[in-house]
């Protein structure tokens, strides 16, 4: 293997571009959480093929998803919906709404650091859009991403699956 500074080493780039459908995600079971499970279990989630939607499509889901604090596939949702409006003034508002989801899934999974970071980079994306923006309170929904971010780091509202995280309404 080369070494870091031999230029004959490439580094991993990712996927780019917006997806298509050969680039779909890989039906992997998954838990109530989003977490991964050993190829062949049965998953407790069912989750859309998101790369298959259109990006309103994908935003309407993710906000469905969370009306019904279901925070993983809303996440899910919502990155598609990045990914599809990269190079557009709306991709850091989707950016915010992914990054929500992720934050309350950090929290059902216990991880009180990630919730709270996730939270607050959320409020800081979302606050820049108009009230109203694609249907979102924008201002109501950052302030109360904050409150609970602050709650977390308070210990007011404890990391764990029965967090008492209410449904946001988008």
């Amino acid at each position: 293997m080369p070494s870091a500074d031999d230029p004959r080493r490439t580094e991993a780039t990712g996927k780019t571009g917006k997806p298509t459908e050969t680039r779909n995600k890989p039906e992997r079971p998954r838990d109530r959480l989003g977490r991964p499970l050993p190829w062949g279990s049965d998953g407790d989630l069912e989750l859309e093929d998101f790369d298959a939607l259109s990006l309103d499509e994908n935003h309407e889901v993710g906000r469905t998803h969370a009306r019904s604090g279901r925070w993983f596939p809303a996440h899910e949702a919502w990155e598609t919906a990045w990914k599809q409006a990269r190079d557009t003034e709306e991709a850091e508002l989707f950016k915010g709404l992914s990054q929500m989801g992720a934050g309350y899934v950090h929290l059902l999974r216990g991880n009180a650091h990630g919730a709270s970071t996730l939270l607050r980079r959320a409020a800081g994306r979302i606050r820049s859009y108009e009230d109203g923006t694609r249907g979102v309170p924008t201002t109501a929904l950052a302030v109360r991403l904050l409150a609970d971010a602050d709650a977390v780091d308070r210990g007011d509202l404890a990391p764990g699956e029965h967090a008492p995280v209410a449904p946001v309404a988008v």
